[in-house]
């Protein structure tokens, strides 16, 4: 009897182990998903400027060893050919978290202000709404720079407005980018950021873990907004894309975690 028992006990116990429930819509908002496989561009859309959304001109963007690379290897010069790779579906609220540094030298050709300067692009309009020759799409930037050899301090994490316009402290702020309370990064070290965003209410910028920035209400205006007549109109959601501007980068866990509205 307590051989049975024992038997019964361990086929219970292997049962349990073994399942695994399916998890509903709500219980995965509550879970890190990964939106970068690190071996293909799978679920990534790319928009250079001068080719159509889809068109991974000069293989800019390059998923390799684990790593989602922005790459000028093929360019005989940038030309101003400035790029963004979207994930395929948009947000509305969300933690955002990867880990991205700067290698190498800058791309020929590329701008001076655009050295160890990249970004992520959140509240993006969709890349097959961008113009032919549009170099940015209208959206907010958690703007990314790395420290020169000047020495001069060059926080990361800013804050940067292409077709949109922010709320700081009850103003609104047309000034085109904010800088951050980061600290200045230099070399090819691994930074990790995170980006919280709370629909158009609130979104907080964090470097390594610590707070650096936060706005809110988050709408069409300013400068490059190709959207006419849509001036004040809110961003509540839009799609998230990372930038290529000249100078290479590598990107790697990049995960999203859906927060409920």
């Amino acid at each position: 009897m307590k051989t049975f028992a024992l038997f019964l006990g361990t086929c219970l116990s292997l049962l349990l182990v073994g399942y695994q429930p399916e998890l509903t819509n709500q219980s995965k908002k509550n879970q890190w998903q990964s939106l970068f496989n690190g071996k293909d561009l799978n679920n990534w859309v790319v928009k250079i400027k001068g080719y159509e959304a889809g068109v991974n001109a000069h293989n800019t963007f390059r998923a390799e060893n684990g790593v989602l690379k922005v790459s000028y290897s093929a360019y005989d010069s940038f030309n101003n050919q400035f790029g963004h790779i979207f994930y395929k579906k948009p947000f509305k609220s969300y933690l955002l978290r990867l880990d991205y540094r700067f290698v190498g030298a800058q791309a020929i050709g590329g701008q001076s202000w655009a050295t160890k300067n990249s970004g992520i692009m959140i509240f993006s309009q969709a890349p097959e709404t961008m113009a032919l020759n549009q170099e940015f799409p209208v959206s907010v930037e958690v703007q990314l720079l790395g420290g020169l050899s000047d020495g001069k301090p060059r926080p990361t994490g800013n804050v940067c407005t292409p077709g949109t316009d922010i709320v700081m402290n009850d103003q609104i702020i047309t000034t085109h980018c904010i800088n951050s309370t980061s600290k200045t990064f230099y070399d090819e070290q691994w930074i990790h950021a995170e980006v919280e965003v709370h629909s158009d209410s609130l979104i907080i910028h964090r470097i390594n873990g610590v707070e650096v920035m936060r706005y809110s209400k988050p709408q069409i205006g300013g400068d490059y907004n190709t959207f006419k007549n849509r001036d004040g109109e809110a961003l509540k959601s839009g799609y998230i894309c990372l930038q290529s501007e000249s100078h290479p980068i590598e990107f790697k866990k990049i995960e999203i975690k859906e927060l409920a509205p």
